[in-house]
């Protein structure tokens, strides 16, 4: 039975939208004046022609679900199933007690699909915007084995762990973040309102001032004249680099930067290994090709060239080679990842490895972030006040200096 997303009014006039499922958009409307509401507009949720080509609901099928909802959409499905309830009530009881009604669309516009004879993981394609393709794949691989149960648990488990690795690495920047805006703002209020008041006697009585204070002066002369044209050329720069980062040369080479700078370059390498690597574990474990696995794990890398070495990978498995010397060929992962990957492939216990890996490299990128902020904050906290101190003693020298201009 189709879904149907509708705008109705109450009979005191307020607004009420929500999902309601019936045969046509006739019914849903009948439907609604059954419970008292008068429909303003009624869509299906998803209608697709047998190529698979949008009709006239477009948007339903670009709605998008956080990975927050998308976690405990998968944990709740794999707790139902396992307890044996159908897959329909499966659906139907999740949409139930959601609250967000775009995710409620999307679960009812799922099992309208269900409904109708799609496969799970074809029911979830038509929400290409909701459901990423490593997640339609494990799902058919999981329907096709029999086990979608256990493949919904470690999907739960794969998209739970990511969002907690980024989750860490925002938390990381945050207090950082914070810290060089409040230092740039002590920095500009004090340059623009704060020094040119006090340094206007010294500048009016034409005294000598310290090469420090004139240095001060200049800055906050140029700054306070400048500034707009100073922030323009900052957007506009920033606009230009991002238009030239939709080149792909220009993005490699960028890319390729970054990887050589010492920290920023082990933090980029270790969360897009530890991304690689947690996916071809769910992938493996999930009875997907190793192809199909290197080429899904491949598109959750966000390094450009790290992900065409996923793909030069690819292309030489594909030929014969092995993963770990492939991958070591590149140099661009880890050696520790690298070598657990060849201990896989020679023991048959690739999916362990590939596990073990994943949880190493975020043990040790937990490690590494935790040890940054406790370093960051103090140097932070040191280079902020070091600035105002340096402008607090170009105002305050001349003053020290008071006998000298006196004479």
């Amino acid at each position: 039975m189709p879904a149907y997303d509708y705008l109705a009014l109450e009979d005191n006039g307020r607004e009420r939208r929500g999902t309601i499922e019936a045969d046509t958009a006739k019914h849903a409307r009948q439907l609604l004046r059954e419970r008292e509401l008068l429909p303003v507009d009624v869509d299906e949720v998803s209608a697709s022609n047998s190529d698979g080509s949008s009709l006239n609901n477009i948007k339903f099928s670009n709605q998008r679900m956080r990975a927050v909802d998308l976690t405990l959409f998968t944990r709740q499905m794999a707790t139902l199933l396992r307890s044996g309830i159908p897959l329909d009530e499966t659906l139907a009881a999740i949409a139930e007690q959601t609250e967000r009604s775009g995710v409620k669309s999307i679960i009812m516009g799922v099992r309208s699909k269900v409904l109708e004879g799609f496969t799970l993981a074809q029911a979830f394609g038509e929400f290409p915007k909701a459901f990423p393709d490593i997640y339609l794949s494990t799902v058919a691989a999981g329907e096709h084995a029999g086990q979608l149960d256990n493949v919904l648990e470690r999907l739960a488990d794969f998209t739970e762990n990511r969002q907690i690795l980024k989750q860490k690495v925002s938390n990381a920047l945050i207090y950082p973040v914070i810290l060089i805006i409040a230092c740039v703002s002590i920095i500009v209020v004090m340059m623009n309102f704060v020094v040119p008041k006090i340094v206007k006697i010294y500048v009016d009585g034409d005294f000598d001032l310290p090469g420090l204070t004139t240095a001060i002066i200049a800055i906050s002369d140029f700054t306070t004249q400048y500034i707009w044209l100073i922030l323009a050329a900052i957007v506009t720069a920033f606009i230009i680099f991002k238009m030239m980062l939709r080149r792909t040369e220009f993005k490699r080479n960028w890319h390729l930067f970054l990887l050589k700078i010492p920290l920023i370059g082990y933090l980029i390498r270790g969360i897009n290994t530890a991304r690689f690597t947690r996916t071809m574990s769910i992938m493996s474990s999930s009875g997907v090709t190793i192809l199909e696995s290197l080429n899904l794990s491949g598109s959750v890398v966000n390094n450009l060239p790290m992900r065409e070495a996923i793909d030069e990978v690819s292309a030489k498995v594909r030929e014969g080679a092995s993963i770990g010397h492939s991958l070591a060929q590149s140099k661009l992962f880890p050696p520790m990842t690298v070598h657990l990957i060849k201990s896989g492939e020679s023991s048959g216990q690739m999916e362990e490895m590939l596990e073990r890996a994943a949880q190493n490299q975020e043990r040790e990128l937990e490690n590494t972030i935790s040890s940054l902020l406790a370093i960051m904050q103090p140097v932070m906290i040191l280079v902020m006040a070091g600035i105002v101190v340096t402008i607090v003693l170009a105002i305050m020298l001349p003053i020290f200096n008071l006998n000298q201009f006196v004479g």
